[in-house]
């Protein structure tokens, strides 16, 4: 068997083990912000940085869904970052946008966040504020979760099939996991170009 093979058959594991119940509770969720005005706001570091502003792309053109991500506006953040610190950045970011009740924030992470490990900090202090405001949340992440898992709404659990791989299979599955969800049709309302386009 070659590396390609196994890393491929990983990936098949990965789809195998996921919870589609957890992902269609997503769909509903994020209807039900829609619905009655809300916005979502998506977090997420790294790698999960990129796979926010695309996911916010999807969830605005294709399911007229208000979505935003912090990481859209490095001037912001670096200056947040600078002056304020790195482990409140996304906290003061959503303070900034009144994150309220009729909100959700989605975390795409590997690690969910751990102040003890001072793993994601961020993601944590921005999630207890969303604890605290009544906002929805949901999380798509790897591992046990960390954080976003223990106090999601909504827990889309990418499933560990090997601990080596951790990091690029949960990272390629938020992409899996958005994209259901803006083809979902309790949030789709706007065709996709290519698909439109050949029928």
């Amino acid at each position: 068997m070659s590396f390609s093979q196994d890393f491929l058959d990983e990936a098949v594991k990965v789809i195998q083990n996921m919870s589609a119940p957890a992902l269609e509770r997503a769909a509903t969720l994020l209807s039900e912000v829609r619905e009655r005005g809300g916005r979502l706001f998506i977090l997420g570091v790294g790698g999960s940085a990129g796979s926010a502003s695309h996911a916010v792309n999807d969830f605005r053109k294709l399911c007229a869904l208000e979505s935003y991500t912090p990481v859209d506006n490095v001037s912001e953040l670096t200056a947040r970052t600078n002056d304020e610190g790195w482990e409140t950045v996304f906290k003061e970011w959503l303070l900034g946008s009144h994150l309220s009740a009729k909100d959700a924030v989605l975390v795409l992470s590997v690690g969910g966040g751990d102040l003890e490990r001072n793993v994601s900090a961020n993601l944590v202090r921005a999630l207890e504020l969303a604890q605290s405001v009544g906002a929805s949340i949901l999380a798509v992440v790897g591992r046990d979760g960390g954080y976003a898992g223990k106090v999601a709404d909504c827990l889309i659990l990418i499933p560990t099939v090997n601990p080596d791989h951790i990091t690029p299979l949960t990272e390629a599955f938020h992409g899996v996991a958005w994209h259901l969800l803006v083809t979902h049709p309790a949030l789709k309302r706007n065709p996709t170009k290519w698909e439109s386009s050949v029928k």
